[in-house]
């Protein structure tokens, strides 16, 4: 049987991510899943992640703290956000000088428009 290839469209509109219903309904036994890995997906693709990139994307805000203000959200669950998002390729962080003193900030920024979701079953 020659191999397929199916492709899944995940899209963000204003802030959330709109996905098929392929991670809620589920047919066959438990044990055919690796629920581990659909658990990282859904972490990964949660909705506080796709506002978090929606707002990089339209506001452009100058560091992670100015993020945090404007979603109104603690630094430290921004940061962690960021850090997941970057390990996944999805963030970059632009270090620049900051203001008058001599701390660093790190801008966060978009690296791309597009996520390919790959499903090998």
């Amino acid at each position: 049987m020659a191999e397929k290839t199916r492709i899944i469209d995940i899209y963000e509109k204003s802030g959330a991510f709109s996905m098929a219903s392929v991670f809620r309904k589920f047919t066959g036994k438990k044990e055919d899943y690796n629920y581990g890995d659909l658990r990282i997906l859904r972490q990964l693709l949660s909705n506080e992640k796709a506002r978090l990139l929606h707002t990089v994307k339209t506001k452009k805000p100058v560091s992670i703290y100015a993020l945090a203000k404007v979603l109104g959200r603690d630094f430290k669950s921004v940061r962690d956000d960021i850090i997941l998002l970057k390990k996944f390729g999805f963030i970059d962080l632009i270090a620049e000088k900051g203001g008058k003193g001599k701390r660093i900030r790190h801008r966060p920024i978009i690296t791309s428009s597009t996520i390919n979701v790959v499903i090998r079953i």
